[in-house]
Parts: C-alpha cells; sequence; structure tokens
C-alpha cells in the first residue's frame, strides 16, 4: 500500500520541465528589467587628411626648434606645477618639475666613451642607478679629465629600502666581484681624474658590510695614482665603529657619509636600519679616527623638514666637526617612492648654504640640483686637500687654468 501511495504521488506530480518553468520563469518574463536595444551606429570615417591636419595646427619641428627659450621667473614656474595629461575621458593632473629643475638630454660623444669604459669593466656608477639629474653635466665635459662620474661598488642591488632612492634592493644581493677594486682602479687611471668620488650600496648580507671591499679598492686607487684624490661616500656599516675606522684608515681624502634628512623625518625617509645618531657616529668615528680627513654629509630638501629641524641638525653637524655640507632637492624617481612635499626655491638654497657658513662649515653647496657625489665642491675641496699637504694653486687669470708648485 505503501508503495502504491508512493507511485501514485510520482505519477502526479509536474513534469520536470514544467517545475523548471516555474523555478526559471521564460527569457520574455526577465526581459522587462533589461535596458532597450539600441542599434549600432557605423564608426564614423576620419578623411584621409585628418592625421595631416592635427600635424599642422601646431608649431612644426624646425619652428619648435628655432624658437627662443623663454626663462621663467621663480613665481612664474611655481605656477604652473599641475597640468592635466591625457587622452579625453581619461585626463588626470600631474606635477610639473619647475624651470631650474629642468635638465639637458644626455647625449654626446663623451657620455657615449665613459659608459662604454664602464660597461667593458662591469663596473656600476651611482649617476645611473640613482638616475642623477647632473648626468649629462658631470659626463658630458669637454673631455674625460673634465668628466665625474661616481664609481658605485658592490654591485648595483642594495639590501635596504630607503623610501627616496631608486637603486634595487634585495635581501640576498649577488655576491661581490672580487676583480671589481682592480677594474675600478683601472678605469679611473684611463680618464685621467685628478680628483674621484666613490660610493656603494648598503650590504648587510656581509660580515663587514664591504668595508675590506671598500678599504682594497681605495687602495688599489692610491697605488696607480698616488696624486689622485679619492672621496669614498659611505654606508654605516650597522653602527660599526671599526669598519669605518678600517676605510677611514685606507688613504682617502675625504669621508663622506650622508644624512639625507632631519632627525623627525629619518624613521620615515630613510630604511628602518638607518637611524640619524647612529649617522653621527660614523662622521664623528672617521674624524677621530683621521683628525686630517675632510668629513661630508648631504641632506635632501624638499621632504617637509621645517626650518628649526634643519637648523638643528646643522649644529649637531658643527659638534662634531663636519666640514662639508651640501643641500639638494628631493626629486622623487617613481610613483612607488615618498612624493615631493615642496619645490625648494633658488633663493631659499642659497639662504641656507649662507646660513651654513656662518655656522663654521668649511664649505656648503647648495641648489636644487646639487647631489652629495656632484662635482660642485670639488674643485674647492682639491685646493684645501693640497694646501693641507704644502701643495700651492696657481691660477692662470688669462686661462683660468691651475696646476700644483710643491
Amino acid at each position: 500500500m505503501a508503495a502504491t501511495a508512493t507511485r501514485f504521488r510520482c505519477l502526479n506530480a509536474p513534469p520536470l520541465r514544467q517545475a523548471s518553468r516555474a523555478l526559471f520563469p521564460a527569457s520574455t518574463a526577465s526581459r522587462g528589467f533589461a535596458t532597450e536595444a539600441t542599434s549600432l551606429e557605423p564608426p564614423t570615417k576620419r578623411r584621409p587628411t585628418y592625421f595631416k591636419d592635427k600635424l599642422n595646427s601646431v608649431p612644426s619641428f624646425n619652428e619648435f626648434m628655432g624658437a627662443e627659450d623663454e626663462s621663467l621667473s621663480p613665481e612664474d614656474a611655481l605656477e604652473l606645477r599641475t597640468a592635466m595629461v591625457g587622452p579625453p575621458g581619461k585626463k588626470k593632473q600631474i606635477t610639473r618639475l619647475p624651470e631650474w629643475l629642468k635638465t639637458p638630454i644626455p647625449d654626446n660623444s663623451n657620455y657615449k666613451k665613459i659608459k662604454k669604459d664602464l660597461r667593458g669593466l662591469n663596473l656600476h656608477t651611482v649617476c645611473e642607478e640613482a638616475r642623477c639629474p647632473n648626468i649629462s653635466d658631470c659626463w658630458g665635459g669637454g673631455d674625460k679629465s673634465a668628466a665625474t662620474a661616481t664609481i658605485m661598488l658592490m654591485g648595483d642591488t642594495c639590501t635596504r629600502g630607503c623610501r627616496f632612492c631608486s637603486v634595487k634592493t634585495s635581501k640576498a644581493p649577488p655576491p661581490l666581484d672580487p676583480h671589481e677594486p682592480e677594474h675600478t682602479a683601472e678605469a679611473l687611471s684611463r680618464w685621467g681624474l685628478g680628483y674621484v668620488v666613490l660610493t656603494s650600496v648598503d650590504r648587510d648580507d656581509l660580515a663587514d658590510g664591504g668595508a675590506r671591499h671598500f678599504t682594497e679598492t681605495i687602495m688599489k686607487i692610491k697605488q696607480k695614482k698616488p696624486d689622485m684624490l679619492v672621496e669614498a661616500l659611505t654606508g654605516d656599516y650597522a653602527g660599526d665603529l671599526d669598519m669605518v675606522a678600517m676605510v677611514a684608515r685606507s688613504g682617502l681624502d675625504v669621508y663622506a657619509h650622508n644624512m639625507e634628512t632631519v632627525e623627525e623625518l629619518t624613521p620615515f625617509v630613510r630604511d628602518r636600519r638607518a637611524k640619524f645618531r647612529q649617522s653621527l657616529l660614523v662622521l664623528e668615528a672617521a674624524k677621530k679616527t683621521v683628525p686630517t680627513l675632510i668629513t661630508k654629509t648631504s641632506i635632501m630638501l624638499g621632504l617637509g623638514e621645517t626650518e628649526d629641524q634643519l637648523w638643528e641638525t646643522l649644529k649637531e653637524l658643527r659638534k662634531i666637526n663636519v666640514d662639508v655640507v651640501t643641500f639638494g632637492q628631493y626629486m622623487r624617481p617613481t610613483k612607488r617612492h615618498m612624493k615631493v612635499e615642496e619645490y625648494v626655491t633658488p633663493e631659499t638654497f642659497e639662504l641656507w648654504r649662507q646660513r651654513a657658513l656662518d655656522l663654521g662649515f668649511l664649505y656648503c653647496a647648495s641648489g636644487p640640483l646639487v647631489r652629495s657625489s656632484y662635482k660642485a665642491g670639488e674643485a674647492f675641496i682639491e685646493n684645501v686637500i693640497k694646501k693641507r699637504k704644502g701643495v700651492t694653486i696657481l691660477t692662470d687669470e688669462r686661462t683660468g687654468m691651475q696646476k700644483a708648485v710643491v
């Protein structure tokens, strides 16, 4: 009986098709919620001369190249800080660079020669890795002896990730090149420079932070060219002052280590392993190890620092007898990096230069495009070092050429 009842219920159940129609209404029932169909109009064809007419509506290339440069005042340049770019419907606002921050594109024979030498010896420069705006100036001198290239030792990959720097980062960078000290000395001897700047990536993966490699490179350079002046822009070696002393005793002439910014902004600007007080100790240790060394540091402006913070930083540096300080404008390398808080005017840079000199610094290079490795102060520092060594610098008033007389 139970089986018959079950069969009866199955026979009288609605067919599967009807059930599905009940659950899912016909498509005609759901079309009431859809938008009305619109007829697609065929795309309009552009006239054959459209592109040509568009080109003719703007100045020609010859007119563009022949136009006179219209220099802008700082006030006018700052008024043009933003611009809308992009196709219709997708325009976005970008920040324009002030006029004083624009530099020529590097493209001349001397630039190419130096680049070829570097590639041939598998060397890196901070000029390229950090996208320095002065590369056309430093590499584009009339001859190689007028050029300056800051060699970056220990590879092109850093173990730290500062928020202003465009150098590649990795926890495990490639091993050191044992031939790099010799190759670096060879390249510099080819160029016939009187003053050279060496820097490096941070190598926290090495027990000594790369201090021995740095020291060996300086000693090789001095062996090949004893009269070449060497500036070493080093890291903090994780606060190991014995490593700082080792580099200071290598025979270099200028020990540089960058503070980068004021103490209050350091945790937000630099890698967490880089500390303001630790950097002060590095500069102090270098000076105590070899008192005749010129010590040097660099500070970026435009990160949001205040006048009081910057003034306190300068006083801290003078307490430990730092000789040279440079100020430059922070420029954002990519969208991943910190934004520029302010484009500092040339007049403000000049104001801080004068304040630094009044405070007792031996020399101060200050300007929007000044960088710690930039050649702006090298001629002055070179003269100071030679005078300390008992070398007299004579200048020909007619030609401006200098020569050293013992």
